[in-house]
């Protein structure tokens, strides 16, 4: 495993990570998943994403289960919740001060720890002043429930925003932002945020990466019992991704671009992960699973980034047809 620094940050991260979005407590039990956690440990992954949101607590009681049932030692991982999505209570959702502090205190006790290393913004409130979440972001690190706090696909202009007021007010600012970033969806990542990563040193902890699977060709051919897109709570994804016009082409891009990693000697959801490992402004790509087989397999894209050489990546260019104009601060490999 390889390590980078969490943006602007002395905080290591292992660059590939391990969430449990859809998974644990969805699509897998609690001993699949302390299989799973256990070969991403094992490979040197020392972040753990989760959200309080995640199958409404569940996926955050898993996964403490499984750290106690490990017995790890804490000091070695990077564990994050999020926060906006507690429950269906008047204040039970959003950025207010009393559903951050209410909502991190609960998250803690379902992850069984004192602390957790990340905490995020899940989504930006338009009811809540940004003030009052910086307060309560910063609050939070003050009384060691957290020790960085971030957002989750905010707009680049609100991080900015908060930012400033935590400047100004001599309070914490955000770390990092956890937005979707794969061959299909990079706008966020490499133009709308070109400018926040010098400037103020933000840092990205990246999901989706095989774009809910369809990047690892798996789907070419149909849909696979008991993949993600046969569950019936995810009939929108699937009709999203599967059955429209934009879905199909896609599917088409993907074929192309088995061709590539074929001929490369590298499984297509390696090939996806080390794409955007490529990239010098992604703290960490967070993976999910729904087997330990799929952890081990995923795990070894970091032994195939430097395979991605500058021919490659031009004719993975050629294929998908959608770079982004580059700010003119905007760095890459």
């Amino acid at each position: 495993m390889k390590y980078r620094f969490l943006g602007r940050s002395g905080l290591k991260i292992s660059a590939l990570s391990f969430g449990s979005w859809v998974t644990f407590g969805d699509q897998i039990d609690e001993d699949i998943a302390y299989k799973s956690m256990k070969e991403a440990y094992d490979a040197g992954v020392n972040f753990f994403d989760n959200a309080e949101v995640y199958a409404d607590g569940k996926s955050e009681v898993m996964m403490g289960n499984i750290i106690q049932k490990a017995g790890w030692k804490r000091s070695d991982l990077v564990l994050s919740t999020k926060i906006f999505w507690g429950g269906e209570g008047p204040n039970d959702q959003g950025l207010s001060f009393k559903h951050i502090k209410e909502g991190t205190e609960a998250a803690l006790k379902r992850l069984q720890t004192d602390y957790v290393d990340l905490i995020f913004c899940h989504r930006p409130d338009k009811f809540t002043p940004i003030e009052e979440t910086v307060w309560g972001m910063n609050q939070m690190i003050k009384e060691g429930k957290a020790l960085y706090w971030g957002t989750s696909e905010w707009p680049a202009n609100q991080i900015r925003q908060a930012y400033d007021i935590a400047r100004r007010e001599h309070l914490r600012p955000p770390l990092m932002d956890q937005p979707q970033y794969n061959m299909f969806c990079r706008e966020k990542v490499e133009q709308e945020f070109a400018p926040l990563y010098d400037e103020i040193g933000l840092g990205t902890t990246i999901w989706s990466p095989l774009a809910s699977g369809l990047l690892t060709g798996k789907y070419n051919d149909g849909i696979p019992k008991g993949s993600r897109l046969s569950l019936e709570k995810y009939d929108w994804l699937r009709e999203k991704l599967l059955e429209t016009e934009s879905g199909r082409q896609k599917l088409q891009k993907v074929e192309r671009l088995s061709k590539i990693a074929d001929k490369a000697s590298i499984p297509m959801p390696q090939f996806a992960l080390a794409w955007c490992l490529k990239n010098p402004n992604v703290s960490t790509v967070i993976t999910g699973a729904s087997k330990p087989e799929q952890v081990r397999q995923n795990m070894k894209a970091i032994e195939v980034v430097d395979k991605l050489t500058p021919d490659i990546m031009s004719q993975i260019e050629e294929v998908l047809d959608n770079e982004p104009e580059e700010e003119p601060n905007y760095r890459r490999n």
